[in-house]
């Protein structure tokens, strides 16, 4: 289960509108073995593709170095679908490279409303897990 704050939710929500109608996508870094998220990281696209998303090659580098610097690892791997149920593709499994992160998914295919779902991804298996938002303490 990934229990998240409401104002983590928010955040994601808004890159992901924010960039659409290409994808958006971040990390949400937390205390090494806490599996709790907590510092919001937006990423580039540097696909700049409404269909799928990719990490700056550099930027991914140095965030790497600041989670090791600050013990921190990426609880939360977080993209956006435009114009899909967020669901991961072939393509989000085929990147799906931290078997302990949460991979969330975002749809902002409705103008109105979006889907929040998170799932675990180990060697290619994807696993729905409930999402438990809540306030920030």
């Amino acid at each position: 289960m990934l229990r998240i704050h409401r104002d983590l939710v928010d955040e994601i929500v808004a890159h992901a509108r924010r960039d659409h109608p290409d994808e958006a996508c971040g990390v949400i870094a937390g205390p090494e073995g806490s599996d709790r998220p907590l510092r919001f990281i937006p990423m580039l696209n540097a696909a700049r593709s409404p269909t799928f998303y990719e990490f700056d090659s550099a930027d991914l580098l140095k965030l790497y170095r600041e989670m090791d610097a600050n013990d921190e690892v990426p609880v939360v791997i977080y993209h956006s679908h435009t114009a899909t149920e967020a669901y991961p593709s072939r393509t989000d499994v085929s990147y799906a490279s931290e078997p302990g992160a949460h991979y969330v998914l975002v749809s902002t295919r409705d103008p109105e409303e979006h889907e929040f779902r998170s799932y675990r991804i180990v060697e290619g298996v994807i696993t729905e897990e409930p999402v438990e938002v809540v306030e920030a303490e």
